[in-house]
């Protein structure tokens, strides 16, 4: 009986272990933040097939990443990049986006955006144009 016990332990932790998944972690961004963050508000996004954002700029830093489909991201004074699902983003704090578009005509975008906000800024201010 103890020795079918044994065998039976064995067994089972043989299979706990060998269905044990390891942990990996991926580097996606890296960023200064220049100010105390009280609150983290954390959205998500979905941008249809096409869907341009007026020029616009957020009175607090936001990061976040790409959950599904594609972005055209430029900050201004910086080359455009297109950021696929996976991927992540960093805007500064006022610094002036002039693209986050759906950078497809067929498919959503959808990403996660968390504003690290010092004390109740707004998220978004719109540049009005020129």
């Amino acid at each position: 009986m103890k020795i079918t016990f044994t065998l039976i332990l064995f067994c089972v932790l043989s299979i706990a272990f060998a269905q044990q998944k390891t942990i990996s972690r991926k580097d996606l961004q890296t960023a200064l933040i220049e100010q105390k963050v009280k609150t983290v508000e954390i959205q998500e996004i979905t941008f249809p097939a096409g869907q341009h954002a007026p020029e616009h700029l957020h009175p607090c830093p936001v990061v976040g990443y790409i959950k599904s489909g594609s972005a055209r991201f430029q900050i201004a004074g910086a080359e455009p990049v297109i950021l696929k699902a996976g991927e992540s983003f960093y805007e500064p704090k006022d610094a002036t986006i002039l693209h986050f578009d759906n950078a497809s005509e067929n498919e959503e975008l959808t990403f996660v955006a968390f504003y690290l906000k010092e004390s109740n800024e707004e998220k978004v201010k719109l540049i009005s144009p020129k």
